[in-house]
């Protein structure tokens, strides 16, 4: 399945107003897409991380009465799921596309991942690459530059996830909707995958760190 790139309709999706238009809208324009991405990244993933990784996109299926204002296809070792586990993601806003690894609230084992980063942040935050983002809310379109991140501020987003119940963290990058590379989908994917190698030192510590029992 070739893997087309993303327009400016898609990210129009977000101003459809109501539910049901815009969640048809989702599944026409954005779905498909996100179904070749997995087919084009999950055999990369499962190759760099030594899991089996499995895709998840995203069917909203809970909503009742407010749109989405994001979607995502998400990347996992369990068929069954992906918000318990350490998971990549590669999604849309309104305003951009954003490619994360991400250990969301759901996770059990985030204190002890937090706890493990908290040994050396400084480490951490030298060997993932400048232009890279963090997000502690996988639900808001945000982010904090890592350029413009101090250890200080590294460290009590670390001390927040171990101890705040419904932190979360997330790691990688936003392309704007008006960058070029988003509509060319054989550069799109190589620069997923380029991100998802830099992140690969964050998936495999947050795999080996252990649930309490």
């Amino acid at each position: 399945m070739t893997v087309e790139g993303f327009t400016q309709k898609d990210f129009d999706v977000f101003k459809i107003e109501g539910l049901e238009p815009r969640m048809d809208a989702l599944k026409q324009l954005i779905r498909p897409k996100f179904e070749a991405l997995g087919e084009e990244l999950s055999p990369t993933l499962s190759s760099i991380t030594g899991d089996e990784i499995f895709t998840h996109v995203a069917k909203h299926a809970r909503r009742k009465v407010n749109p989405p204002n994001d979607t995502w296809v998400a990347f996992a070792a369990n068929k069954r799921g992906y918000k318990k586990l350490p998971h990549f993601q590669v999604g849309l806003f309104e305003t951009h596309l954003f490619v994360w690894f991400a250990m969301i609230y759901e996770a059990p084992a985030k204190g002890e991942f937090a706890e493990n980063l908290l040994k050396n942040p400084k480490k951490w935050m030298k060997d993932l690459p400048e232009d890279f983002v963090w997000s502690i809310d996988h639900m808001k379109p945000d982010a904090i530059k890592q350029s413009g991140l101090s250890v200080e501020e590294f460290t009590s987003m670390l001390e927040r996830l171990r101890d705040v119940k419904k932190a979360e963290l997330l790691c990688g990058i936003h392309i704007d909707r008006n960058d070029p590379i988003l509509e060319d989908g054989e550069a799109l994917v190589k620069r997923i995958e380029q991100t998802y190698q830099s992140l690969l030192p964050l998936y495999k510590e947050a795999q080996h760190a252990s649930v309490p029992s």
